[in-house]
């Protein structure tokens, strides 16, 4: 079997910011507000600041205000909470963000509740939840991980309608939303976790395979279906004495092998990861026009 068509992230990214650019500069000449997302920091990780560091960077570039906030680690819950009902009240700011994870002595669930939903950009809201898992409404945002799955699921041309769609992994932010989505999509949906008795066995049967679970090649070769659509989330370091940096990112899935065995994949880096934040720019511009709707 010849090798796996490769799903890059940039370039689809790259051009769903382009287009959410040219959105942006259209609102702007009929005298709509510019965009707004507020970012939200807490304390000093580096990889989270790398990552909100790429987030503002993106969002200037696409013609929209960026609001910086960068709390110490040391911040009271209350304070945060506080800072979150302010922007939930500006004008300016149509999405908001707080980048995960958070201090352990933060109530993370009550930190992004305070979010109003509808400025609530990452779709972790209870209420927008709740709107994307019942069938018949209109999803107000989907989160950004996910949505990006699906636009790199249309990529590799895979048809999900009475597909067998196997998720790994059942967090809030990746594996119960792309579920969602995928059901939505009238594919067959099972979610496989740690829990789950033969998870090669159930891997094997999916015609879409979603590894989000944060285990280095977890998804071995010898687990795909010939032919499958495979879509790697995980981010992973591992050890590696020949990189300057010591270590080298893999993600869920044992890339060689299952390259050689599915239809298309995903690379680590380089895959889902540039999609992220496409579409993170992609729901600040529909919370900007949601509140345009709603004035």
């Amino acid at each position: 079997m010849q090798a796996s068509k490769i799903l890059a992230g940039p370039p689809i990214a790259e051009r769903i910011r382009g287009q959410v650019a040219e959105r942006v500069a259209a609102r702007l000449e009929r005298g709509g507000t510019v965009p707004g997302l507020a970012t939200v920091l807490v304390g000093e990780d580096p990889a989270s600041q790398v990552y909100v560091r790429n987030k503002r960077k993106t969002t200037q570039e696409a013609g929209m205000q960026s609001f910086a906030f960068e709390l110490p680690d040391s911040v009271d819950e209350d304070e945060l909470i506080a800072l979150i009902e302010d922007l939930n009240v500006r004008e300016d700011v149509h999405g908001i963000l707080v980048q995960l994870p958070l201090p352990k002595h933060l109530n993370e669930v009550r930190v992004l509740n305070a979010i109003s939903p509808i400025k609530d950009v990452d779709g972790l809201h209870p209420e927008n939840v709740g709107l994307l898992a019942q069938k018949g409404r209109q999803p107000r945002f989907i989160p950004a991980t996910p949505k990006g799955i699906m636009y790199l699921l249309e990529e590799a041309g895979a048809e999900l309608s009475g597909a067998d769609a196997v998720v790994l992994g059942r967090s809030n932010i990746v594996g119960m939303p792309i579920a969602l989505l995928l059901l939505r999509a009238n594919a067959t949906v099972t979610i496989g976790h740690s829990r789950t008795r033969d998870l090669p066995a159930l891997c094997r049967r999916a015609d879409v395979l979603i590894a989000a679970v944060g285990i280095p090649e977890m998804v071995r070769g010898d687990w795909v279906k010939p032919g499958a659509v495979v879509i790697d989330v995980g981010v992973n370091r591992i050890e590696d004495a020949s990189r300057k940096s010591g270590f080298r990112l893999v993600g869920d899935v044992a890339y060689d092998e299952v390259s050689q065995v599915a239809a298309a994949i995903t690379p680590v880096p380089g895959g889902v990861g540039p999609m992220t934040i496409a579409m993170l720019l992609e729901n600040t511009l529909q919370a900007a026009e949601l509140a345009a709707s709603n004035s």
